[in-house]
């Protein structure tokens, strides 16, 4: 006897790999690539304001600078993670807001 339950899981269809965020809201980035000084300037920094669904294979996020009066879209592979070091004492808030992890 061959039961319906064990028929119906074999028919379900594998789920593909789903992409996840490399950057959490809060976490400090900036544009990937072209010209870099050692120093990083106020302006060229962005914090991650919300994650978004992905757009085709690649994944979306918000981003605002304090200079600016509005937010971006970008997506994944055109912005890179600010080490803790360059963040100066706005990490301090932005730690004690969304936490580090």
């Amino acid at each position: 006897m061959i039961s319906i339950y064990s028929t119906r899981s074999s028919m379900r269809r594998s789920r593909p790999d789903v992409p996840t965020h490399l950057f959490k809201v809060g976490q400090a980035v900036r544009f990937s690539g072209g010209f870099r000084t050692a120093a990083t300037k106020s302006s060229d920094i962005y914090r991650v304001t919300a994650t978004l669904p992905p757009r085709g294979d690649v994944l979306q996020y918000r981003i605002r600078n304090d200079q600016e009066h509005h937010e971006r879209m970008v997506t994944q592979d055109t912005i890179e993670g600010i080490d803790a070091a360059h963040n100066g004492p706005a990490t301090l808030l932005i730690e004690r807001t969304f936490g580090n992890g």
